[in-house]
């Protein structure tokens, strides 16, 4: 009985049904693309924020106090301990390691260098030795590719690469220019008094980087080692990873907590998480936050999800204001109705429950069309902007319908309580 009353409610006035479930499912739809993106705008945002650079460096713990301002050391290149390149591989190793996107070393020194056939050398050029592709033996049995093309993929290289081991090299667009360089020029390098010339490296590639870099020679680690008389060192680490945004409980220091916060932070992928992961692996060295980088990642994220989630409650009350002007206007429509559902026997409550029910029905059946339609939109969004398309997800389904009836209840719930309360005799005598 109770369903055959809903079901002849919904036979009348289906015009204004249809209205109420559309602007519904409109509201419901931008809810479902909102919340879809911002489900997967973390990873997409942390990805693309890794053509910012490297978020981590790691140094020797020998060395002394950091002259860092703004993110930038400005202690001498020459100057400090070095690190051992066979732990290299332990990177991979700690427990955020699906997240170490890439790593590069860095072995830095001054040298001279002669253009070759030219007699001529310069002299105080900055050397920086780096890997560029370098296949890492990983303690599993696999490798992994990596080098300063990843961790620095902001760098523009006109030509290529030099290969990692060979007697190659790529030099800054400034040094370029100003000592009329060019791809497929020898350039040889030495370091204090040389009777002889060192065997030369030709160069592959001429970048520009926007920095100090411009005015470098970048060779591969193992020459830097050979010039520095440092074989199997080098002094720097760059780290990009992916991370999460700190919050009040992510820059509490470790060393205060309790194990059981102790074990909540490290299984939380915080930059200074990481951080810390990566000291316990690699003995003997000081691993810090390059906070320019990781900051500005953590506030544009923030921004962009406060954004999706302002957009989403803007929906939300626009189809719940649209749900309650469609519910007031069908109240006031079937006063008659009502009044002699009244003047038969039903109570408020059971008016009540009638009309929330049929409330209910159109919230999912405009739920379920919202969702479909904010699908296609989150993908739509997510291919133009992010390169990728969200995947569907029952989560997100069940979300939408619980908001919809949510939303649908609130919006309605005043013209509900005047139904309730109508009076069936004045309104049967036409007053």
């Amino acid at each position: 009985m109770f369903l055959r009353l809903v079901a002849d409610s919904f036979a009348r006035r289906p015009r204004r049904k249809l209205l109420t479930a559309a602007a519904l499912s409109l509201g419901m739809a931008v809810v479902t693309a909102a919340f879809s993106v911002s489900l997967d705008v973390g990873d997409r945002l942390a990805r693309e924020f890794r053509s910012l650079g490297a978020n981590l460096v790691v140094t020797p713990e020998a060395d002394s106090l950091p002259l860092e301002i703004g993110g930038v050391d400005y202690r001498p290149v020459n100057v400090g301990a070095y690190l051992p390149e066979t732990d290299l591989p332990k990177v991979k190793t700690v427990f955020w390691h699906n997240n170490i996107m890439a790593f590069a070393p860095v072995l830095e020194l001054q040298a001279r260098a002669l253009p070759l056939p030219a007699s001529q050398w310069i002299e105080s050029v900055s050397v920086v030795g780096t890997w560029a592709d370098h296949a890492v033996p990983l303690p599993d049995g696999g490798t992994f590719h990596t080098g300063i093309a990843k961790t620095n993929p902001w760098w523009q290289i006109e030509g290529a690469w030099f290969t990692d081991n060979a007697r190659e090299c790529v030099i800054g667009a400034a040094l370029a220019r100003k000592n009329n360089l060019k791809i497929g020029d020898l350039i040889s390098l030495a370091t204090g008094a040389t009777t002889r010339i060192p065997s030369p490296l030709k160069v592959t590639g001429i970048f520009s980087s926007g920095g100090p870099e411009d005015e470098a020679v970048v060779v591969p680690l193992s020459v830097a080692q050979e010039l520095a008389h440092e074989p199997g060192q080098y002094r720097k680490l760059y780290v990009s990873a992916l991370t999460k945004p700190e919050d009040d409980f992510g820059r509490r220091d470790p060393a205060t907590m309790n194990r059981e916060d102790l074990e909540r932070w490290i299984c939380t992928p915080y930059i200074s998480a990481i951080a810390y992961s990566l000291k316990e692996t690699l003995p003997g060295t000081d691993v810090r936050v390059i906070r320019r980088v990781a900051e500005g990642e953590g506030v544009i994220l923030k921004r962009v999800q406060a954004l999706l989630w302002l957009v989403t409650l803007a929906a939300l009350l626009a189809a719940a204001l649209a749900v309650g002007a469609s519910s007031a206007a069908s109240v006031i429509e079937r006063r008659s109705e009502i009044a002699l559902m009244k003047a038969l026997g039903a109570g408020s409550g059971t008016v009540g429950f009638l009309l929330a029910t049929e409330q209910l029905l159109l919230a999912f059946i405009g739920g379920g069309l919202g969702y479909a339609l904010g699908t296609l939109l989150a993908r739509a969004v997510g291919q133009k902007i992010f390169g990728a398309a969200p995947e569907a997800s029952l989560l997100v389904l069940a979300v939408v319908l619980v908001l919809a009836a949510c939303v649908t209840l609130l919006g309605s719930a005043l013209p509900l309580r005047r139904a309730a309360r109508y009076e069936p005799a004045p309104i049967l005598r036409g007053e």
